[in-house]
């Protein structure tokens, strides 16, 4: 997707142990794929062109997490694809390693879709993104907000036709403590 998109740096992100790349499959095919990296003394991949911004976030009683690499299949419902990736990653950031704070860089044309759906906030200015040849904001999300957001909405999406909101799509609570414990069981 990314290539198909005219983006360079299509190549994998090396190996990390503060980085884990989640899946979506539907009957067998690839639909969805997003990287989760916790902030660590090697920094995120923002970093790069964004540091200023990231370390006013860091500080006593705050973690950082980013997501990179997004990409579903333009053939599938996204909602449930982009919803089921997104609160997988929410349950790894803040559920397992404690994240209140999570960034991702974006082309602008996606940007009010993550402000919109999500409840991003953009950081900054605009900037050339080196690593893929093209320019990106810095958006912010309070781990706060989200967890509010799933307790409110999550799991259900029968009852969002109008919502613009991605949380209808979520998982119910319930289901989420049921997939955390799991997750907590594999390691």
């Amino acid at each position: 997707m990314y290539s198909w998109r005219g983006y360079t740096g299509t190549q994998p992100l090396q190996s990390s142990p503060n980085r884990i790349t989640l899946t979506a499959y539907m009957k067998e095919e690839l639909i969805g794929t997003v990287t989760l990296a916790i902030d660590s003394p090697i920094g995120l991949l923002a970093d790069e062109i964004f540091q200023d911004q990231l370390d006013r976030y860091r500080g006593p009683g705050r973690k950082l997490c980013e997501l990179t690499k997004l990409a579903v299949d333009s053939k599938v419902d996204s909602k449930f694809a982009l919803a089921s990736l997104f609160h997988i990653c929410f349950i790894y950031a803040r559920r397992l390693h404690g994240c209140t704070d999570v960034f991702i860089e974006v082309n602008p044309r996606h940007r009010g879709y993550y402000e919109r759906v999500l409840g991003f906030t953009r950081l900054g200015e605009l900037k050339t993104n080196p690593r893929v040849n093209a320019p990106a904001f810095l958006l912010w999300l309070d781990l706060d907000h989200v967890e509010d957001q799933i307790q409110q909405h999550g799991g259900t999406s029968d009852q969002a036709a109008a919502s613009r909101s991605l949380y209808p799509y979520f998982f119910s609570p319930r289901e989420e403590t049921g997939i955390t414990q799991r997750l907590i069981n594999l390691n």
